[in-house]
């Protein structure tokens, strides 16, 4: 029979991932309550103490700090959070925001270092040695790297960039996908000119094979809103047979806060989206609520996309609807958190139809994502 109480020990291997010096720690900040204690005065833990360390683990590993979490499971489940804690969260997003803003200017230079083409890169060793020689009074040195800057950039008017030959210097390893999705998130890349967008970028195993398909089929392409659908290229689905549908096809709905609105307000377009074709790509790049109403409609087994680009733009309902959109079983190529917009969800599906077409032959996303 298994024992009650667990030591220290089990406690850690149950939860995995923590040793018993940080249980300790966390008894003395407050964030594990007391608990019994054998003869030996060794301490013995209970399935509940289990699940409250799993709960410390996971809020710490999202990236709130200690004293935040505290007070998080310091309080009842039912009250609502301080007005204390939320300025402290306030403050810990404003924080990580300005760590962020630093992290990019430090990336800009980098990037204005590293990601030259050909023609340019005959100027990085005069920078990497004008770098050396720089000067350490902060003023001057400041107008020495101003200085630096300006002849870097005097040496692109002399030639168109090379974007491929840039990327290549700053790309992460990609070896791992195939061809075409190694496209795909090189023109991801381009739309938006942020590398780190690559780490964000999630698609399921099947969607490349799905997309195909579908274009293959002439399937119906149905996107969200208006300026989606004039970013696709109408050319290429048309040599294909695909036609493009729009979901709120009223023109004066342009942006995301609009576009969410409407559609959460007006039963016409959620009756809309449950009349999409089966096995069409849905392409939805500003309204959270459709990719959310999309999500239900496909687990209640009511519609069956081939394929859902979902990139709405939001920073609570977006990410949520994400998440949902991964959890179902239908393809689907999406981007985490509030990154997203119909731009970068109509470069998916042109950079999808743009290598169908150039190479039908292709077989490489069956052995690589």
């Amino acid at each position: 029979m298994k024992a009650p109480y667990l030591t220290i020990k089990e406690l850690t291997d149950a939860v995995g991932g923590v040793t018993p010096r940080m249980v300790r720690h966390y008894h003395t900040l407050g964030l594990l309550p007391p608990v019994q204690r054998s003869e030996g005065n060794y301490r013995l833990y209970t399935q509940q103490d289990v699940q409250r360390l799993q709960r410390v683990i996971a809020l710490k590993q999202q990236g709130f700090q200690l004293s935040h979490i505290r007070q998080l499971l310091g309080s009842q489940s039912e009250e609502p959070a301080s007005p204390t804690l939320m300025a402290q969260l306030q403050q810990q997003y404003r924080s990580v925001i300005q760590q962020i803003t630093r992290l990019r200017q430090t990336a800009t230079a980098l990037e204005g270092l590293l990601g030259r083409d050909r023609n340019c890169q005959s100027t990085q060793a005069e920078a990497l040695a004008q770098l050396k020689q720089l000067d350490v009074d902060a003023q001057e040195g400041l107008g020495q790297l101003e200085q630096l800057w300006s002849s870097l950039d005097a040496e692109t008017a002399a030639h168109p960039e090379a974007f491929q030959e840039s990327l290549q210097h700053l790309l992460p390893d990609l070896s791992h996908y195939s061809e075409i999705t190694t496209h795909l998130l090189h023109q991801l890349v381009l739309a938006c000119g942020d590398v780190s967008l690559i780490d964000f970028v999630s698609l399921s195993p099947s969607a490349v094979a799905s997309s195909r398909e579908a274009l293959k089929a002439k399937c119906c392409i149905v996107t969200d809103l208006p300026t989606v659908a004039a970013t696709l290229d109408h050319t290429r689905l048309a040599h294909l047979g695909c036609p493009v549908e729009t979901l709120m096809d009223d023109p004066h709905i342009t942006g995301v806060s609009e576009a969410e609105q409407t559609f959460y307000n007006h039963p016409v377009w959620q009756e809309r989206l449950r009349q999409t074709p089966k096995g069409s790509v849905l392409v939805i790049g500003y309204a959270p609520s459709v990719l959310l109403a999309t999500c239900q409609l496909i687990e209640q087994q009511q519609i069956e996309p081939a394929l859902v680009i979902g990139m709405p733009i939001g920073f609570s309902h977006a990410p949520a609807a994400k998440r949902r959109l991964a959890a179902t079983k239908v393809a689907h190529i999406t981007i985490q958190g509030s990154f997203g917009g119909g731009l970068l969800a109509s470069v998916t599906l042109n950079a999808l139809v743009e290598t169908l077409i150039e190479k039908p032959d292709c077989h490489c996303y069956l052995t690589r994502s």
